[in-house]
């Protein structure tokens, strides 16, 4: 009896679809294990990519005062960032430490001294009142003041913990990112290549030119955001060490992320500074206040140096980028949080511009 020839077509196709089947479950099954496998390392090698791409230009400058020494050059860009990052923060922690254990050795032998609430507290609107009445609890009563906050002050304590936790973490992804990113340095011309060639496939003949947009949203974030951020929170952990500020670290860490999500350092120091001239001397308050100033001023002269002309990103998109950042992974991820989004914004906005069949170049000013 004939076979028919429709029903060995369908017998054939179905042969096919189940193969095709089993090889699209197996490569997913193998993409998956090397994701979970690779996923420790995707965070650091991501950090990696967007220091490499925002000290490049520094790096091509000094290989040629090298003469074309790249791996040399790789090296000592490698190693003084570290050196910048390691001891202004190994400084920090330890008075950060020394602080906590006064604190605590002042709390245990009942040593610490509160100054009586001035008079003119009580004339503050609306919060006067409550704001002296808790002030002298706190100066007659101080366990009972504390027992009354305690479930705040736990979960304020917890938080700190877990920041420290997560800012000591994102150290040690920071270290290991500025080594792969020396490498990364030293093999350029290899990681120009595969970005244009990854890009090329993914967006087509244009590419390049969104690999070019890339690099330089990177570089424009990262040195017009993250690195006024971060002079900014060292030059203000240095006033605080300096002023004798209790927590001058805490405090450092808090100039950071407020400098990061585009608040400003204002809201940090400002309080520093009030309890300055509170509590210290006349001189070195107002000392510490013009040195806050100037941090303060600092935003508006070197964000325009360093911010590159034709990739700013609307605040928002830096905030919003920054504060998921951290939910999601931790004091690492405030910066590149912030970086992501806005490269993918403006990534977003170049291709709505390009149409399908036109000629137009990305603007990359």
């Amino acid at each position: 009896m004939p076979v028919n020839p429709l029903v060995n077509q369908r017998n054939e196709w179905s042969g096919k679809a189940v193969e095709t089947g089993i090889r699209l479950a197996v490569l997913v099954i193998l993409l998956a294990w090397c994701f979970q496998i690779l996923q420790p390392f995707i965070l650091p090698f991501l950090w990696a990519v967007i220091i490499a791409v925002a000290i490049h230009p520094l790096y091509i400058s000094l290989v040629r005062l090298l003469q074309g020494r790249n791996t040399l050059a790789a090296v000592f860009i490698t190693v003084g960032f570290l050196v910048i990052l390691m001891v202004p923060t190994v400084m920090l922690t330890k008075l950060l430490i020394e602080n906590v254990a006064t604190l605590a050795d002042g709390i245990r032998q009942g040593r610490i001294e509160i100054p009586s609430p001035p008079e003119s507290v009580k004339a503050w609107p609306l919060i006067g009142d409550t704001v002296a009445d808790a002030w002298n609890l706190v100066l007659t009563n101080f366990v009972e003041a504390l027992r009354l906050v305690q479930p705040q002050l736990k979960a304020l304590g917890l938080w700190l913990v877990n920041i420290a936790a997560s800012a000591g973490v994102g150290l040690l992804v920071f270290i290991a990112a500025f080594v792969i990113a020396g490498i990364l340095l030293a093999n350029s011309a290899q990681s120009h290549q595969l970005a244009y060639s990854i890009s090329r496939r993914l967006v087509g003949e244009r590419g390049d030119k969104f690999a070019d947009l890339a690099g330089a949203t990177i570089r424009s974030v990262a040195r017009g955001v993250l690195g006024v951020a971060v002079i900014q929170a060292l030059l203000a952990g240095l006033g605080f060490m300096v002023a004798g500020v209790p927590g001058a670290g805490i405090w450092a860490l808090l100039c950071l992320i407020s400098a990061v999500i585009q608040i400003g350092v204002g809201p940090i120091v400002i309080p520093v500074i009030i309890y300055m001239f509170a509590t210290g001397d006349t001189i070195i308050a107002v000392v510490f206040l013009v040195w806050n100033a100037l941090i303060m001023v600092l935003d508006n002269i070197l964000k325009p140096i360093l911010l590159g002309r034709g990739v700013d990103v609307p605040m928002i998109v830096i905030f919003l980028g920054a504060i998921g950042g951290m939910l999601l992974s931790g004091i690492i991820g405030l910066f590149i949080g912030a970086i992501i989004l806005a490269l993918g914004y403006k990534l977003f906005q170049a291709w709505l511009v390009i149409q399908p069949n036109a000629d137009e170049d990305i603007s990359i000013q």
